[in-house]
């Protein structure tokens, strides 16, 4: 083969590669100020990095073969108290840059360009050590606890959806977080591969709070009665995230030491009938109508 031709095929084969934006996992954990290792003995972690090939948003991802058939049906994420992963919460590098994660995703909110992710990695590892679901309400954040939930809502249409963050990433400038396919979906954002968005860490007792119900009359569609706040809350924020209802409907009734999570007040019998067979199709939940 002549010097020339070879010369032109490598020249080919490296703009080839210039033309895949990646998608990078941890490299790995930030070595603590400090810290002391032996010379040429490098972290186990370190090791285990350098058997893993950097994962990438290449120009063939995207839905399987066999996505399900109603992606918009897919409902979000339902916000509950998990236990943090110690392991995925340390501070680790990634494409040379150090990353904090946060002890609590409190008070957490920013703008910027979502991304992401689909086949490619459908099935593999997350850095929670969960199996990666494209077609579940997942997403990958830098920063946020693994794992944590959050609000991402999307600045050009307005659609929002409730995501759980089980995964790091993206490691790009600009972007903040690598949405699933079918959060990507629901956003609107798969045929762009990206777009801007606004991300609000959340949790169950935010979605419950200013939601107390004060002393307006009327009837109310009752979803659930319990001993425990904590419970209420639980079936609160699985409604906020499956019904399509203004946040104000959905309260938490307070009597006899009972918390009961409904919707209402209604004052015309055909709102009560509208949202109640909402929540049978959307939830399986009978409601119980109640008239303060």
């Amino acid at each position: 083969m002549k010097p020339q031709f070879a010369l032109y095929i490598i020249v080919l084969v490296l703009a080839g590669c210039a033309g895949q934006p990646l998608r990078s996992v941890p490299e790995t954990p930030a070595r603590p100020t400090g810290a002391a290792t032996k010379p040429g003995q490098p972290m186990a972690s370190e090791n285990a990095a350098k058997s893993v090939k950097p994962g990438g948003y290449y120009l063939d991802d995207g839905p399987g073969d066999n996505p399900p058939p109603d992606l918009d049906a897919i409902p979000d994420a339902v916000p509950k108290a998990e236990p943090l992963r110690k392991t995925a919460n340390k501070p680790y590098m990634a494409l040379g840059r150090e990353y904090t994660p946060l002890a609590t995703g409190k008070d957490y909110k920013e703008e910027g360009l979502a991304s992401w992710y689909g086949r490619r990695f459908n099935g593999k590892r997350t850095a929670s050590g969960e199996t990666y679901n494209m077609y579940a309400m997942t997403a990958a954040h830098p920063t946020l606890p693994l794992p944590s939930y959050a609000r991402v809502t999307s600045l050009a249409t307005g659609k929002s959806v409730v995501v759980r963050i089980n995964d790091r990433g993206p490691f790009h400038k600009g972007r903040i977080i690598d949405l699933s396919y079918t959060a990507a979906h629901k956003l609107g954002i798969v045929q762009g591969g990206s777009g801007r968005v606004e991300v609000e860490s959340i949790t169950p007792g935010d979605i419950a709070q200013d939601h107390e119900a004060g002393s307006d009359t009327g009837t109310y569609l009752q979803l659930g009665s319990f001993t425990s706040r904590a419970h209420a809350e639980k079936l609160l924020a699985r409604a906020a995230t499956q019904l399509d209802i203004r946040s104000n409907e959905l309260v938490i009734l307070n009597h006899d030491e009972r918390y009961r999570v409904a919707l209402g007040p209604y004052t015309d019998p055909d709102s009560a009938n509208q949202a109640a067979r909402e929540v049978q199709q959307r939830m399986n939940l009978k409601p119980v109508r109640v008239v303060r």
